[in-house]
């Protein structure tokens, strides 16, 4: 099942929020499995987000994936 880019970008922007608060990878990915279900993004991608995010500047972060050449 594939997901849209603009589920992907939510998921992203609430895993940001979250980290801020404080809040660890598994505990995020718990709650937003509750809430997304199958259309959750996996515990290691709310990992990988959470890292990033608790590395960078919130206001530089984009939340879009960069463009790639060929297909999807």
């Amino acid at each position: 099942m594939t997901m849209s880019n603009d589920l992907l970008i939510k998921q992203r922007s609430v895993i940001e929020f979250l980290a801020a608060e404080g809040c660890s990878a598994a505990n995020i990915h718990a709650r937003m499995k509750t809430v997304y279900g199958e259309m959750c993004i996996s515990d290691c991608a709310v990992r990988k987000w959470v890292r990033i995010f608790k590395g960078e500047d919130p206001r530089e972060t984009i939340l879009r994936d960069r463009k790639r050449s060929g297909r999807p």
